[in-house]
């Protein structure tokens, strides 16, 4: 049995336990070249057509389809069909960590160039409008930082006879951290400022 085991292991290649029931999307933060070479972030204000987070801020990118053979074909099929940017103009420097924001979720973002010139036919379905913001604001500027109460609350079936100490049984606290970055009149939050907090810190020195 032993045998059988170790024959089943050998070079199996670990993943994210569940990652096969997670959705699966792609994201691209676009880094555009302004004002003499200074760099600036793409931003999309979503369209309030839309069904999840109508109106708020986010980086370009949908959901991973079949179709997709790499991850960052993803993030870039979604960019194009969002901004109407020509796929040439796309140019992905990097990966950056995968972030798996619930036990539902995991997000691959990926930082890429839009070369100029380029021009913009937005998805009115999906993209109500772009801004820009420059990159050296997030380089000099912290966002905020507040918390989410997280408490476990068992269904009213829950089997409680089962477990230590029943109904009493000491389920663990947390908090969840949620950054916010102000810009004149735009507040980025959510899995976006996480994402954008995260290149942040990688790239900075």
């Amino acid at each position: 049995m032993i045998d059988q085991i170790k024959t089943r292991l050998k070079n199996r290649k670990i993943k994210i336990m569940g990652i096969e029931s997670m959705s699966k999307y792609a994201v691209l933060i676009p880094l555009i070249e302004k004002n003499a070479g200074a760099t600036s972030i793409l931003f999309e204000i979503r369209s309030k057509k839309l069904r999840r987070q109508p109106g708020e801020i986010s980086f370009p990118g949908g959901k991973i389809e079949s179709t997709d053979l790499q991850y960052q074909d993803a993030a870039i099929r979604e960019t194009v069909e969002e901004l109407g940017i020509d796929k040439e103009k796309i140019q992905i420097l990097a990966e950056l960590d995968t972030y798996v924001p619930s036990g539902r979720t995991i997000i691959y973002p990926f930082v890429a160039t839009i070369q100029s010139p380029f021009t913009l036919s937005l998805n009115q379905d999906e993209v109500e409008s772009v801004f820009t913001i420059p990159l050296d604001f997030f380089l000099k500027n912290k966002p905020e930082i507040y918390y989410l109460n997280v408490q476990i609350q068992p269904e009213e079936n829950f089997p409680f006879h089962h477990i230590p100490k029943g109904k009493n049984y000491p389920w663990r606290k947390g908090k969840i951290p949620e950054l916010f970055y102000y810009y004149e009149d735009k507040v980025i939050w959510g899995m976006t400022a996480f994402i954008l907090y995260h290149f942040i810190q990688t790239i900075q020195y």
